[in-house]
């Protein structure tokens, strides 16, 4: 299982342009079986979400099933979601190269910058597996809640999947607890962290595998953008 990491910089608000741009870091990386890209990737992780937010079948979601058709992988991402209900979700999608969409909605949404005001929290822990290899998905703050997280015996999964827009000066957390979380759960961390600015933060990335040990076996260069792959090894996990 081939995993490529891809740790971007963000166009305020521009759904256009972030699309484009994150086809050109996923087809400049070919041969990968899923491409992680970060929270909220189409838009940066924007407090106004009547402004930006898509239903499902938006064109974020009509651009991830395109790019998992001619890419033959797995994309995955978070996007400021409508529900049917009218309601906003921070919902992370996992797409399939068949169209298959699997999604979760943050659970634990992050109050500091207000996103419990404006959205949605999720209530169901979302494991999908792919090619034999089953992903856990989260969303940015959920990995500080060790017990949400937690590697149950009777709904086991093999690697964790994090897309985050974590600002810098919090970036130590952030490095140190994928080791925490891999280590305690026994599975490979693969986590996806933005770069740039927006109209509040700074992102320093910090785009991190991690194997069961703790041991960092791929990353993306501190502050720049560029996609990594790297193999998970199932039989060592």
């Amino acid at each position: 299982m081939k995993i490529s990491l891809v740790q971007m910089n963000l166009a305020w608000c521009d759904t256009i342009e972030n699309l484009r741009h994150a086809e050109q870091l996923i087809t400049g990386a070919p041969g990968a079986d899923v491409y992680v890209l970060p929270e909220m990737f189409t838009t940066g992780f924007c407090m106004e979400p009547k402004r930006i937010a898509e239903p499902m079948e938006g064109p974020a979601l009509q651009w991830m099933r395109h790019m998992a058709k001619i890419m033959n992988a797995a994309i995955v991402g978070s996007v400021a979601t409508v529900t049917p209900e009218g309601g906003y979700k921070n919902r992370m999608y996992f797409v399939e190269p068949d169209g298959k969409v699997t999604h979760y909605d943050k659970r634990h949404l992050f109050s500091y910058s207000g996103e419990d005001k404006h959205y949605e929290a999720g209530k169901e822990r979302v494991i999908v597996e792919f090619r034999g290899v089953r992903f856990f998905l989260q969303v940015c703050y959920d990995l500080r809640f060790p017990v949400f997280a937690r590697n149950r015996a009777a709904e086991p999964y093999d690697a964790i999947i994090y897309v985050a827009s974590w600002p810098t000066p919090r970036v130590e957390a952030w490095l140190a607890l994928q080791k925490a979380r891999a280590i305690e759960n026994q599975c490979y961390v693969c986590a996806v962290n933005r770069v740039g600015t927006d109209p509040s933060c700074q992102y320093s990335g910090g785009t991190l595998m991690t194997d069961p040990y703790g041991k960092v076996v791929a990353q993306c260069p501190m502050s720049h953008e560029s996609a990594v792959s790297v193999e998970m090894d199932m039989e060592a996990l």
